[in-house]
């Protein structure tokens, strides 16, 4: 029953035993359904095996005694049905299931077919609708689930006392039903409630036709009489029928019940009882739907105002903060002279704080913050005390080596032997932190600022060891979070505000700067956000720079070259025909607008396909293509601007300190050095040599000047270009870009100031180097001032290689020392390595000293060369810059041998 019906049988073999005692067998023919089939097709062809396999048994050798005695009632044996539909009303009809497990099923080895029984209540209105339920429900279940056959037992025997039922009714006077009713007048009363409740069943579906078995009639009632007291099974009484087929098919037409006895007030209660439902359940999911709705307005509500109370508080603390570091920030002005003359305690944080989606993108993020490590060797100074502050755990290895590097003081005398006279004071006053959430957060790419914050043990220590003492923070890229580790440990940051780095940091705000700087700036407009706006300015800017023959795109918040594009004017169609339009006028003419006009137009038909066509992105890493990088670029904002129109173009850094009372100084100079990417710089020559120091010093004033007017102190590093005017022959300058932080260049300084003992004068331009006093010097010399000798150097911080990670540091040292790579600090000159972690490897950099700045580029290609070859087989070269780093030196050396020759030429010729 359970695959064709759906309906689940109770378990009888778990049945009590007491109940299992009082079951009897019962004799006679076995009385059963055929199989139902789908569609309304019904057989009553019986099969010839079971024909052959019944048994002949007959009514007149049973006698009524015998059946009586043979049936007792088991009102035990099933106190635990299965109901389908529960009722609260004693009254309402309850299917239950009913088997008969002592049958003559058990003896022909088949199972008889379960019974949907119900219970007529008395007649009245609410037992109509019940009946009609009921009965419907008991209808419903004789409709089979599946379209397989049901396997269902036939009858034995020909009936011999069969009798009709017309429209539901009995005719009393028939010979049939009399002769029937004669027979079995002794268990009458046993045969008229299952004859009455067929009769009703018949009315109800309107059965014009009921051919009636006597003997199953009779079989039935005692079974129901003795085994089914509550109610008479649906089924059951289909079973008495000859012509069960015809019957079923007509109580299954849809509709039927209704052109029965009571049918329009069934079919009344029944659209009531729908329409109450579907008002009920209209009801109830608008009820739903309301209570989901207020619940979310509720939540969403408690929310909204929780998330209030937050940013509120957060402002309130920001705020709080701000007014902190205003105050630390005027008592740091008030007292900066004598600051700097007294012990004091500098906490380096070289925080990088780009936004979420910059540090995402960075490869090896906490490396790139780590590269500033030498910035501990600020403790040159005997009055300085350095607290770095590490964004990864350093290695032992790396530990010893920056020990042994600052015990290393150029001043500091040497034996014969070249081994340095420990300086335990040095070393005593530098240590470096590693913040706590570095390893809760080893994927989030959080600026160190931030892990700080959420390092409470790191705070606490740093607290402890600032007690009592002068401190202040020195950062990197200003964040937020800079003001809330400054208010934790109580101490004044040397740096701008965050809000006003973040305006003068980008490229737009640093062409302000510039402007009221009033030094030269390259062609070009700022502050574009739309693409009308970029083609008009373009436009314009073309037309009045005719001769530049390249344009870039910067933007805003980018660094390093990483959101740099550039588009040659060569590729423009029309740049012939506007050129010959600019020798037509002449100079002195092409600036009148109405000359410019018919040039402008023309640049606006065709500047989007050109820049579509041939804009080039100068890192393709970071932007594939130029609809990558413009979508950016309109997002951000940024600036167009020509490029130097030069075929040498010479880039420089200057770093600045904007001390807090109000003076510039000049702390580092080099001339950039640049590897695949020409707009990105990896290293410098130091000092620079591309600019006379006086022009250098006016341009680096002014733009210090600018800076302190807006309330920029702090760390600052400009960049410039160089180059020579095509037309004048004039060396011209131009201010290209502004860093409101710590550059690696001036912490490579540090270190090369450090290890030479020697002093870096922008003024001069030289790095002054005293020269060592051995123990063959005059007493009179010994008194004297020991003499300068100038020295070059050249720097590396971004010196990257894959196959350096399949070297430990020691191993990478012992490579370095057999191929005669170090550092002679008798001789101040030679190779200084910076590394900065322990685990990946692949970055170092590096300083090579020489008395000559052709020395030092050698020294520095040479180095390159040999590691390279040393850690890269022939079949796995590996990812590198050493190749366009030695490529780049190569071209510098080769332009510096020419402005010699054409020194002397001068020479001679004057």
């Amino acid at each position: 029953m359970q695959p064709k019906f759906g309906i689940s049988l109770p378990d009888f073999h778990k049945r009590s035993t007491n109940a299992a005692k009082h079951h009897r067998i019962i004799p006679g023919p076995v009385v059963s359904l055929p199989t139902i089939e789908p569609k309304g097709r019904h057989s009553l062809a019986m099969p010839e095996e079971d024909m052959r396999t019944m048994p002949d048994t007959s009514l007149l050798h049973m006698s009524i005694q015998h059946k009586a005695a043979s049936l007792h009632p088991r009102e035990d044996s099933y106190s635990s049905k299965t109901g389908l539909i529960g009722s609260k009303s004693r009254c309402h009809k309850q299917l239950k299931w009913e088997t008969e497990p002592g049958s003559t099923c058990e003896r022909i080895g088949r199972e008889c077919t379960p019974l949907w029984t119900t219970k007529t209540p008395p007649p009245s209105t609410t037992s109509k609708s019940v009946d009609h339920r009921f009965m419907m429900q008991g209808i419903n279940d004789l409709i089979p689930k599946s379209p397989e056959n049901l396997p269902v037992q036939v009858p034995v025997n020909i009936s011999k006392y069969p009798f009709t039922i017309i429209k539901g009714r009995i005719n009393s006077m028939a010979t049939d039903f009399c002769h029937f009713k004669q027979s079995f007048s002794l268990c009458w009363s046993s045969v008229v409630d299952a004859l009455e409740a067929l009769e009703k069943l018949l009315r109800d579906f309107a059965v014009p036709l009921a051919k009636v078995s006597g003997e199953r009639l009779v079989e039935f009632g005692h079974g129901w009489d003795n085994g089914w007291r509550k109610a008479p099974p649906v089924i059951g009484l289909f079973s008495v029928l000859e012509n069960w087929e015809e019957v079923l098919g007509l109580v299954l037409r849809p509709g039927q019940r209704y052109k029965g006895e009571g049918g329009i007030d069934a079919a009344a209660i029944h659209i009531q009882s729908c329409w109450r439902r579907y008002l009920a359940q209209t009801a109830y999911l608008r009820h739903c739907r309301r209570k989901w709705a207020a619940g979310t307005i509720a939540i969403s509500w408690l929310m909204h105002t929780q998330m209030l109370r937050v940013r509120k508080a957060l402002q309130a603390r920001r705020f709080r903060q701000l007014e902190n570091y205003r105050s630390r920030a005027q008592h740091l002005a008030a007292n900066w002279k004598h600051t700097q003359s007294s012990k004091r305690t500098i906490i380096h944080i070289p925080s990088l704080g780009y936004s979420q989606s910059q540090r995402m993108n960075l490869r090896g993020f906490d490396i790139l913050q780590n590269i500033q490590i030498s910035r501990v060797c600020d403790i040159r100074d005997e009055n300085v005390e350095v607290i770095y502050v590490c964004p990864r755990h350093l290695g032992e290895d790396i530990l010893h080596y920056y020990t042994s590097l600052l015990k290393c003081d150029g001043a500091t005398d040497e034996d014969d032997t070249g081994t340095p006279q420990a300086s335990s004071s040095s070393v005593r006053r530098f240590i470096i932190l590693t913040p706590e959430a570095v390893d809760y957060f080893p994927t989030h790419n959080m600026c160190l600022s931030t892990l700080l914050k959420y390092s409470p043990r790191t705070l606490k220590r740093i607290r402890n060891l600032i007690q009592g003492k002068q401190a202040y923070i020195v950062g990197g890229v200003a964040h937020e979070d800079d003001l809330a580790v400054a208010d934790e440990l109580g101490v004044p940051i040397l740096a701008p505000e965050p809000a006003i780095a973040q305006l003068y940091s980008t490229k737009s705000g640093g062409r302000r700067i510039f402007a009221g700087a009033e030094v030269d700036v390259p062609p070009g407009q700022g502050d574009i956000y739309s693409l009308n706006q970029l083609h008009e300015t373009l436009a314009r800017i073309m037309t009045q720079n005719i001769d530049v023959q390249r344009w870039l795109f910067k933007m805003d918040s980018e660094h390093d070259g990483r959101g740099t594009a550039y588009c040659d004017i060569c590729y423009l169609s029309c740049y012939n025909w506007a050129l010959q339009e600019y020798h037509r006028y002449g100079p002195e003419l092409w600036n009148t607008e109405w000359i410019q006009e018919s040039v402008l137009l023309r640049y606006l038909d065709e500047i989007p396909e050109w820049l579509a066509r041939y804009g080039q992105p100068a890192k393709t890493s970071c932007y594939p293509s130029w609809a990558c990088f413009l979508k950016t670029f309109l997002r951000q904002g940024g600036v167009v601007e020509a490029y130097p129109p030069s075929d040498s173009v010479t880039c420089l850094t200057v770093d600045l300190l904007l001390e807090p009372g109000g003076e510039v100084t000049m702390l580092s100079c080099g001339d950039q050095l640049h590897g695949s990417c020409q707009l990105e710089a990896i290293g410098s020559t130091v000092p620079q040599t591309s600019v006379r120091p006086e022009i250098l010093q006016s341009i680096c004033m002014r733009v210090g000047q600018a800076c302190l007017k807006r309330l920029i102190v702090g760390y600052v590093s400009v960049d410039l270009a160089t180059f020579l005017n095509r037309n004048t022959m004039e060396q011209k300058v131009w201010a290209i870009d502004l860093d409101l932080t710590y550059s690696d260049q001036l912490a490579m300084t540090q270190l090369l100031l450090m290890m030479t003992g020697g002093t870096l004068n922008c003024h001069t331009g030289c790095l002054e180097v005293p020269t060592p006093i051995t123990e063959k010097c005059c007493e009179h010399q010994i008194a004297a001032k020991p003499p300068v000798v100038n020295r070059y150097a050249v720097i590396g911080s971004h010196m990257f290689h894959s196959n350096l990670s399949m070297l430990y540091h020691n191993v990478f040292f012992m490579v370095c020392k057999a191929h005669g790579i170090g550092f002679n600090m008798k001789r101040k000159q030679g190779t200084v390595f910076t590394v900065y972690d322990s685990s990946e490897r692949c970055t170092i950099g590096m300083i090579t000293v020489s008395e000559d700045l052709q020395g030092a580029l050698l020294t520095f290609a040479r180095n390159l060369s040999d590691i390279h070859q040393e850690i890269s087989p022939s079949k796995m070269q590996g990812d590198t810059n050493f190749k366009e780093l030695i490529k780049e030196i190569e071209d510098v050396l080769q332009m510096t041998v020419q402005n010699k020759m054409r020194a002397v030429e001068d020479k001679l010729a004057a």
